[in-house]
C-alpha cells in the first residue's frame, strides 16, 4: 500500500474498533439483559480487553502515520518504536490467541466459553466480530509493513508480565465474588486451572515467534535492527 492508503487503511481499522467498544458499551447499560458484565465489569473478559487494545494499537499506528506525512519523515523514533513494540509483543500475540482460543472451545463443547444465552445479548455479526475478523486485520498489519522487534528476551518478558498481570485479575475477582470470569475454569481443579494459564503462556509465545518469523519471511533484513559498531 501507499503511505496515503496505509493512512485511511489503519483509521478505518480504528473508527471500527471504537464502533465496537462503545456499542458493547451500551449493551451492558441495557437493565432487561442479563448481568454479565457484574463481578468486574466488561474489563474482565480478554475478548474486550483485546478489543480495547486493537484500538489503542491503530490510534498510535493513525498518529505515526499522520505526523510522518506532515514531517515528511520516514520514522518519528519514540512514537515509530512505541507502535511497533505494541503490535509485536501484545496487539498480535493477543488477538491471534483470543481468535484460537475462543473457536476451539466453542467448537469443543461452547458452554466452557459462551454459553448460549449469550446469543440472545451478542448477535452473531458482533460475536465475529470480537472473535473472529480480529485475526485477518493483524495478519494484513504483518505484510502491511515491516516491524522492529525487540531482543526476544525482552519480548517474551513483557508477554510474560501482561499474561500475569491479567491471570492475577481473574484469580482477584474469583478471590473476591466466588465468581470465575469463564465458566470452564469451575470444572477444573487448582492444578487444571493452573495448566491451563501455564499452557496458554506456551501458546501465545509460540504465536509471538511465529510472529517474528512471518515478518521476516515477508520483509527479510529490513526488520533487523542496525547493530552497533565496536
Amino acid at each position: 500500500m501507499t503511505k496515503t492508503s496505509t493512512c485511511i487503511y489503519h483509521f478505518l481499522v480504528l473508527s471500527w474498533y471504537i464502533f465496537l467498544d462503545h456499542y458493547i458499551s451500551q449493551q451492558g447499560k441495557d437493565k432487561e439483559k442479563p448481568k454479565i458484565f457484574e463481578n468486574g465489569g466488561k474489563w474482565k473478559y480478554l475478548t474486550l480487553l483485546n478489543l480495547l487494545l486493537q484500538a489503542v494499537f491503530y490510534g498510535v499506528a493513525c498518529l505515526d502515520d499522520v505526523l510522518k506525512r506532515i514531517k515528511g519523515r520516514k520514522d518519528i523514533k519514540f512514537l515509530t518504536a512505541f507502535r511497533d513494540l505494541l503490535f509485536t509483543t501484545l496487539a498480535f500475540p493477543v488477538s491471534t490467541f483470543v481468535f484460537l482460543a475462543f473457536w476451539m472451545l466453542y467448537l469443543y463443547n461452547r458452554d466452557l466459553i459462551y454459553p448460549k444465552a449469550l446469543d440472545d445479548i451478542f448477535p452473531a455479526w458482533l460475536n465475529h466480530a470480537m472473535h473472529t475478523s480480529i485475526l485477518p486485520f493483524s495478519l494484513v498489519e504483518v505484510i502491511l509493513r515491516p516491524h522492529h522487534y525487540p531482543s526476544k528476551k525482552t519480548g517474551l518478558t513483557l508477554l510474560a508480565a501482561s499474561s500475569l498481570a491479567y491471570i492475577s485479575r481473574v484469580l482477584w475477582i474469583y478471590s473476591e465474588t466466588g465468581t470465575w470470569v469463564y465458566p470452564m475454569f469451575a470444572k477444573l481443579n487448582p492444578r487444571g486451572i493452573a495448566t491451563f494459564f501455564f499452557l496458554s503462556y506456551i501458546v501465545i509465545a509460540s504465536i509471538y515467534l511465529l510472529e517474528e518469523k512471518l515478518n521476516h519471511w515477508k520483509w527479510g533484513d529490513i526488520i533487523q535492527p542496525r547493530k552497533k559498531r565496536k
